[in-house]
């Protein structure tokens, strides 16, 4: 199979940002090719300049590298008119031609309102279509790849294919989460997405452990301290405003009236978080800071980002961080997202070995 483009989902308002991670990408791979899109559309395509096989391309387009990419997969065939009474026969000839088995099968649509207004469709034709897979065989749970028809209305489809250890296990690449009643903000959220996207299983039980400690720079009311303190960790809220009464009770929160940009902890703890509205290299600085100093292990943090030149913004806090990780020979992991929960801002996690 040579794939007609690779397809990308993101944020509406967010394909310059897609466009250029996955421009950088293809070319650090000698990939060369350009890019369609239009704003707001929840999605972009990158096309070779000349035809590239699958593998190859799975290869050179790392999803967990991409920030602003919320899925990543490849497509074989464009189709624009299917007919109402009759749309599995087609489908079925064009995934058939591409000689391949699957893991499974995603019906999706851009997370635009008039996306949405297609989920229900999708959601009818998800079942026949399965079905009609199965009887020919196409459905096999050893599969490597996962097949993904992407519709734009219910006559025109992307077909394309994702390696599932190349890709996001989450259908639209959305992680969908329940807002917790008991937390007292809705950026709670974020926090949970990102522990549960950045870190594998293994990971969360090991970075996320009863009985560790944590400081909350910023951190009423408390949404992110909420994260915190339902894994079991104790948590220093460093804010001068006032946190959640349900929260204080817990015991495991002490409030601490102070300058989120001065506080330092007598010992050190084992996660930073923070979730303060500030310019983005601030942040990053700050962030380095307590890493280097010794004054966390990990760190979870918000980037909020500039209204022009978002990824290069993100770009140049990220070097920042590595720089000054590097010239301490410090061995760490980084990962930077941005998450279905996140707006204007990206969420980063560094681990330090």
């Amino acid at each position: 199979m040579k794939p007609v483009c690779c397809l990308l989902y993101c944020r509406p308002g967010f394909e310059k940002e897609s466009a250029s991670e996955i421009m950088h990408l293809t070319q650090s791979h000698n990939i060369q090719g350009y890019i369609k899109a239009k704003p707001d559309s929840g999605y972009i395509g990158f096309y070779p300049a000349s035809p590239v096989d699958l593998t190859e391309f799975n290869d050179s387009v790392k999803y967990n590298e991409m920030i602003f990419s919320r899925q990543s997969l490849f497509v074989s065939e464009i189709l624009t008119s299917l007919p109402p009474e009759d749309r599995i026969t087609p489908l079925l000839a064009s995934i058939e031609n591409m000689q391949l088995s699957f893991n499974d099968v995603f019906l999706e649509t851009p997370d635009t309102n008039e996306g949405k207004q297609l989920s229900s469709f999708c959601k009818k034709f998800s079942t026949p279509l399965t079905i009609a897979l199965e009887r020919k065989n196409l459905i096999h749970k050893k599969s490597e790849w996962r097949l993904h028809l992407f519709f734009l209305s219910s006559s025109a489809v992307y077909i394309g294919v994702s390696h599932i250890k190349n890709s996001s296990a989450e259908v639209m690449g959305i992680r969908r989460l329940r807002f917790p009643k008991e937390a007292p903000s809705r950026s709670t959220l974020k926090l949970e997405e990102a522990f549960k996207t950045m870190l594998n299983e293994k990971e969360q039980t090991h970075y996320l452990k009863n009985g560790m400690t944590a400081v909350d720079l910023g951190a009423c009311p408390g949404g992110w301290t909420w994260q915190l303190v339902n894994r079991g960790i104790r948590v220093n809220a460093i804010d001068n405003g006032a946190m959640d009464k349900k929260l204080m009770d817990t015991g495991l929160v002490k409030e601490i009236k102070a300058d989120g940009f001065k506080y330092l902890p007598e010992k050190t703890v084992d996660w930073l978080v923070c979730d303060m509205v500030e310019r983005p290299m601030h942040i990053a600085r700050l962030m380095t800071r307590w890493l280097t100093g010794g004054h966390c292990r990990y760190a979870a943090f918000n980037l909020k980002l500039p209204m022009k030149k978002r990824y290069d913004m993100v770009m140049e806090c990220k070097e920042h961080i590595c720089n000054e990780l590097d010239q301490l020979d410090y061995s760490y992991k980084i990962s930077i997202k941005h998450l279905y929960h996140d707006r204007e801002e990206v969420t980063c996690i560094v681990l330090l070995n």
